[in-house]
């Protein structure tokens, strides 16, 4: 048999080796995987951002000459972006762009002018730019991909508003908008031209947000009268939603105010007459009283 020592020595060695692999493993060292939101809608001719994080085994690819491309998910040379414009598909060329810093694990694509047929999906892809030659350190995500869903319309404005406003009071409207393309965000406008306030706000899920507030002060003549709003997206699309002004005058309570205090003030009176009345009748019977008595 072995000794006892030897078969400790050989296990640390192999317990080594099998540690030394998996540090040295291109693939091991780190886990290959992007987060990608994988459904979102497009107007056409508008733009979308598809955002895109991703990590990768850095002991492998140097941060400082990373190289990122988007491509379609059916085939690898069917790029959409790459930093050399002449390597992409012709229809995508000037039409894309790598808003993410690939050095902060970022790999978030712009795609502008969408087409009715450009659903995708599309594919991130990271390689190690050493040179302009193929390079083996490479990875593509195709389990992680983006597709489009290209709406021929843009999206109606919501409102949000009180059913009735009042005579001479603030009144208060707000419109918003869902989008997909920050760098050209939908412009919203009144029919009415008031002051108005404007919000932009990024959701989760690739989307963002424009809302307009207006605050009027309802007259008479705005009774009834119509209030749109209009947004006007990336590619001159518009869609528009609109209401009908209710004015109603201020709450007035004095009809029934009013007729209350001449009541009560009618029936302080009788009541003081009545108790005067009383009190002179019975001195004068006790008046005659005295007198009979006599």
């Amino acid at each position: 048999t072995e000794p006892q020592p030897n078969m400790e020595k050989k296990t640390k060695m192999m317990v080594f080796c099998l540690l030394l692999s998996v540090i040295c493993s291109p693939v091991l060292t780190g886990e290959w995987k992007a987060e990608v939101v994988q459904k979102l809608d497009a107007l056409v001719s508008s733009c979308i951002v598809i955002p895109c994080t991703f990590t990768y085994p850095e002991n492998n690819l140097p941060r400082s000459k990373l190289r990122g491309i988007w491509h379609l998910k059916s085939d690898k040379n069917q790029r959409v972006y790459h930093e050399d414009n002449t390597r992409v598909l012709e229809n995508f060329r000037g039409r894309t762009k790598l808003l993410g810093n690939l050095g902060q694990n970022n790999c978030t694509l712009e795609i502008t002018e969408i087409e009715d047929h450009g659903n995708g999906p599309y594919c991130f892809r990271i390689e190690l730019a050493e040179n302009e030659d193929p390079t083996i350190n490479k990875f593509s995500f195709v389990e992680d991909c983006a597709a489009l869903n290209v709406l021929p319309d843009p999206p109606l404005p919501e409102l949000i508003y009180s059913e009735t406003a009042f005579l001479g009071t603030p009144y208060t409207i707000t419109c918003k908008v869902f989008h997909t393309c920050p760098s050209h965000s939908p412009t919203l406008k009144w029919s009415r031209v008031e002051s108005f306030m404007e919000h932009h706000r990024k959701l989760p899920y690739g989307l963002w947000e424009v809302e307009s507030i207006i605050t009027l002060i309802p007259e008479e003549k705005d009774d009834h009268k119509e209030v749109t709003c209009t947004a006007t997206f990336n590619g001159q699309r518009t869609s528009s939603n609109k209401f009908k002004l209710r004015v109603k005058r201020t709450l007035n309570y004095n009809h029934i105010i009013i007729p209350i205090v001449v009541a009560i003030g009618t029936s302080v009176t009788f009541g003081i007459l009545f108790v005067f009345i009383v009190k002179r009748y019975k001195r004068r019977i006790a008046e005659l009283q005295s007198q009979d008595g006599r």
